[in-house]
């Protein structure tokens, strides 16, 4: 039997990483996919929007488990500029893939690089799902961590990324997205809903939240394709 879109977010949510650790834009034409967006190299959590990253998921929902994978790390802005950053700092003048070319191509070839071998580093498979975890240790990026995962058999695609400590809080959340369609509350964290459905995809945003101080700890996004002669997402 299919699972309820909210019971399955929430499973997602709990297949990529614990809970330990826990203490309107206008929707996209419905006649077409995500068109792609570009930002800053540093990101803050004010910056951030769970929409910008529509445009790789849905590419990824429609491919095998490690390509999706790649095609969602590697558009990531959040991991791009954390790479960036790291590639830049161990640069010597002159050196490669530090060489100045005007259009930067030399070091986005050196992230896609970085970003590919992080994947062959760290996918893995459990219960039927393909995953990748990385951690972000680095400044000013508003987040420790970034998760991206699909299921082996469905057309959907998930990324995760968890924030840092007092980096944006529910007040904020509200304020850029307006109230949530659903709000979940647990024993130890709420969860905020958001959502934004077309004819070729359906996708949600659940932010995760620490009741007692109001924080922001967890965005967890999906993305599910659509049948395109029933307009469902068929799981």
């Amino acid at each position: 039997m299919a699972m309820k879109p909210m019971i399955c977010l929430v499973m997602m949510s709990l297949l990529l990483s614990g809970f330990a650790a826990l203490g309107s834009r206008a929707a996209s034409s419905d006649n077409s996919q995500p068109s792609s967006t570009s930002g800053p190299v540093e990101l803050s959590a004010d910056d951030f929007d769970w929409r910008d990253m529509l445009p790789s998921l849905y590419e990824a929902a429609g491919l095998p488990a490690e390509e999706g994978i790649k095609e969602m790390l590697e558009n990531s802005r959040v991991l791009r500029a954390y790479v960036a950053t790291d590639i830049q700092a161990q640069c010597k003048p002159g050196a490669q893939p530090c060489g100045t070319k005007s259009d930067g191509s030399m070091l986005q070839a050196a992230e896609t690089r970085e970003i590919d071998e992080i994947v062959r580093e760290g996918i893995f498979r459990r219960h039927k799902i393909t995953r990748v975890d990385y951690p972000l240790t680095g400044q000013p990026f508003p987040f420790t961590s970034i998760a991206a995962a699909k299921t082996q058999k469905h057309r959907d695609a998930y990324l995760v990324l968890d924030f840092t400590e007092h980096s944006y809080t529910a007040a904020q959340l509200q304020e850029k997205y307006g109230a949530p369609y659903d709000t979940i509350i647990f024993q130890w964290f709420s969860m905020y809903k958001y959502r934004l459905d077309t004819k070729t995809y359906a996708a949600r945003a659940a932010f995760t939240i620490n009741p007692v101080d109001g924080e922001v700890r967890r965005v967890t996004i999906s993305l599910k394709r659509k049948d395109r002669a029933t307009g469902s997402t068929g799981n």
